[in-house]
This record gives C-alpha cells, structure tokens and sequence, in this order.
C-alpha cells in the first residue's frame, strides 16, 4: 500500500496544507491567464524546477518563492486559499463526506493507473496520463494525483470518495468552486475502472465549455507498452486504448443518453 505523508517544521516554508491550497491557484491562474510555467517562472525570477516541484508537492513553497509568485501573478496566494482540507485526522477513517470509509476497506484502489479518454483537441485520437491513487495519512483519506499529461498547467489532485450506497468511486476537484468529476465503477477482475468525466474544456481565449466523456482507469503494472500522451490512429498503443474506452460505453458501465 502506498502511503504519503508530508513533515513540515520550518517556519521559513509553508505547511503542507498551505502548500497544496497555494498550489491550486497557481494551477488555476495559469490556466485562466493561458501562460506556460516556465513564463511564469521567468516573471517570478525562480528556476522552473522549483517551481515545478513545489506544484507536484515534492517540495513546499517556501515564503520568498510565495512572495515572488505573488508579485508575478498580481495577486495574493496566501489569504485566498481555498479548499482547505479538514483538520489532521489520525483515526484511519475518512471523513464523512468521503463516505467514512477506513484503509484496510479501500486499499485495493492504492496504486498507479494508465487513465485514457476522447482527446477534447483531436477527435480521432485518445488522451493517455497516469493516475495515482494513494492514502494521506495527513487527511486520513484516498487522495487522487495527475501525472505525465502533456497539458501539464491542466494537471488535476483532489479527493476520493468511496460511499457504499452507490457502489461508485468519486474522484472530486474543488478549486476555489470550480468542480472538477470523474465517476467510477468499482474495479472490475482486472482491475479496471470505467466511468464518467465531468470537467471544462478550454476554447479560445479565456472560454472554457462543459464537456463529459467516457474515461477508463487500467492498472499501469498489466499494461505494456504503455504510452502517455495523444495517441493517434495507427499508434501501436491506439487500439488496446481505444478497446477499453469502448468498454466503457458498451458493457455499459456508464450511459450516454441521445437528445
């Protein structure tokens, strides 16, 4: 099982729960604002690696490198902060509005998963990233992180949410309102997970439209090759890709009603 835990005892740098909440601003100014990370970097005057970590939560923000972005981005990061987590909680059972549900009932959900879906920018390909899924021992609960999208300023982290009464999993983004919903099947034998995303495509300029597709969680460890990225028609990965989102839609684990 993996777990992730984060210390933070120096003043000079933020906590780990400031860290995360300055974090989903960054992420969405930049989104909002269409910059590049390394533009952004250039006008804070810090490297992009610093930046970059700070962003996938392998280092916190420290104070200077908040202040810097600040200025860079004209607006406070530290007294917006949004979506913050509920209080330590130890007790090895997530919060009910996760559904309440302990470690040892959730663990076969923890690990790496290859996530593909439609590609919202090119209609004849597929949209292949990893997904981790992991315990927080700081919130006592599943959490869920992006990794290895090509639209890296997009990258989501949130909350799972397990309840027994629909027998679904919930991965749920909240940044400052803004939600962000992917539904579940629970794992099939192989392990796979089908379902619904929810989120907003962006368009031209500040645009962004609601948008749903099919999307398909495939344990990374059984997948090989595995391939990230915009898979086209003719790639060796596409077919097997393009198999299990099918799935999706024809077993049905999830339906898609006509207008």
């Amino acid at each position: 099982m993996t777990t992730i835990t984060v210390m933070n005892d120096d003043p000079s740098q933020l906590s780990d729960v400031q860290s995360r909440a300055v974090a989903a601003l960054i992420r969405e100014e930049i989104a909002r604002r269409r910059i590049s990370r390394q533009r952004l970097a250039d006008q804070a005057k810090i490297s992009i690696s610093t930046l970059e970590k700070a962003l996938a939560g392998r280092r916190p923000f420290t104070l200077t490198t908040t202040i810097r972005l600040e200025e860079a981005l004209g607006v406070s990061l530290r007294t917006r902060q949004p979506d913050l987590p509920a209080p330590p909680n130890h007790n090895g059972v997530a919060r009910g509005d996760l559904g309440s549900y302990a470690r040892a009932s959730v663990s076969w959900i923890e690990g790496r998963y290859l996530t593909v879906r439609p590609s919202f920018g090119d209609k004849d390909a597929i949209y292949a990233y990893q997904t981790e899924i992991a315990w927080d021992e700081q919130r006592s609960s599943l959490i869920f992180r992006e990794s290895q999208r090509l639209d890296s300023e997009f990258t989501h982290h949130g909350d799972v949410s397990v309840p027994n009464q629909s027998g679904h999993i919930y991965l749920v983004t909240n940044s400052s309102g803004q939600y962000r919903l992917i539904i579940l099947t629970r794992p099939t034998r192989t392990g796979q997970m089908h379902g619904i995303l929810t989120t907003l495509q962006a368009g031209r300029g500040a645009q962004l439209t609601p948008v749903a597709a099919p999307i398909a969680l495939i344990p990374a460890g059984v997948v090989d090759p595995i391939e990230f990225g915009r898979i086209a028609a003719g790639h060796h990965c596409y077919e097997p890709y393009r198999k299990a989102l099918r799935r999706t839609i024809e077993e049905p684990f999830a339906l898609f009603l006509p207008v």
